[in-house]
């Protein structure tokens, strides 16, 4: 599998819809790649909570109609990062796209660990509660977005449903760019999986980006890295990769805590 990473400048002169016919224009150029990711709320910013609702779509609204002309006309399967889906009901999530080459919308995801505490995205949206898998050709993918990164059980959950490759969109602040880079690795090195982490770059809403986005195989190995400007980042992926490893170093049979009916020791 060839994928690309699009590190996106979120550019708070740039307008979305000026922003969202670039990037398609991005999708696009990538022929002879098999997947591309692109990074969290790349739309609106992650941080630019004051516009949330304002920019809030459908799963089929605006940005999922680019990327999915995009997607057929490049003939891509499409991770396109995440957008503000307003609900039915009102309610606002943080919500992956994935797109297949046909165009056609064949999985969301809703962020289930929403970042800032007590203000921002963690007031403001509501939280996922599935776990999400796609299956491509070769390899099947487990969703997760940004914050996410430091819940380990929610990636054990997504290798328990048949996950081999993590694709991680983000919005990820420079000033904690060392845990960023960590902690993809560490995901890979315990699922034994591929992770693609995609994050943004440039400032927005005052909050310095830290880009990076990075590829990590199954082993912990950095395949590829960005740096902190808007990237295109291209790698190879060994489909093989993934059981070669389980095989070898067959760590996650050896799993004790967190099975469905894990060991006890009862004491009186």
């Amino acid at each position: 599998m060839r994928a690309s990473l699009l590190q996106i400048a979120v550019d708070p002169d740039e307008s979305v819809n000026s922003r969202r016919r670039r990037v398609a224009s991005l999708v696009r150029a990538q022929t002879g790649v098999d997947l591309v990711v692109l990074p969290e709320l790349w739309p609106v910013g992650a941080f630019a909570y004051q516009s949330f609702a304002d920019e809030a779509e459908s799963p089929t609204g605006p940005t999922y109609e680019v990327l999915a002309k995009a997607a057929s006309d490049a003939g891509v399967w499409v991770h396109g990062g995440s957008i503000v889906e307003r609900a039915p009901d009102g309610t606002l999530y943080n919500t992956s796209l994935v797109i297949s080459p046909a165009g056609e919308l064949v999985g969301t995801y809703r962020k289930i660990h929403r970042f800032g505490f007590d203000k921002g995205e963690a007031v403001m949206m509501g939280a996922g509660e599935a776990l999400v898998t796609v299956p491509l050709p070769g390899l099947v993918l487990g969703l997760a977005t940004c914050y996410d990164l430091r819940f380990p059980e929610l990636f054990r959950g997504l290798v328990d449903a048949g996950a081999q490759l993590f694709v991680v969109p983000a919005g990820w602040p420079a000033r904690r760019r060392e845990h960023w880079t960590l902690l993809a690795r560490a995901r890979a090195v315990e699922n034994q999986a591929y992770v693609l982490a995609c994050g943004t770059a440039g400032t927005h809403a005052g909050v310095e980006q830290a880009g990076h986005s990075i590829v990590v195989d199954p082993w912990g190995e950095v395949l590829a890295e960005a740096g902190a400007e808007e990237e295109v980042l291209t790698v190879e992926l060994d489909a093989s990769r993934v059981a070669s490893t389980r095989e070898q170093f067959p760590v996650l049979r050896d799993r004790r805590l967190g099975l469905a009916d894990p060991p006890r020791n009862h004491r009186a």
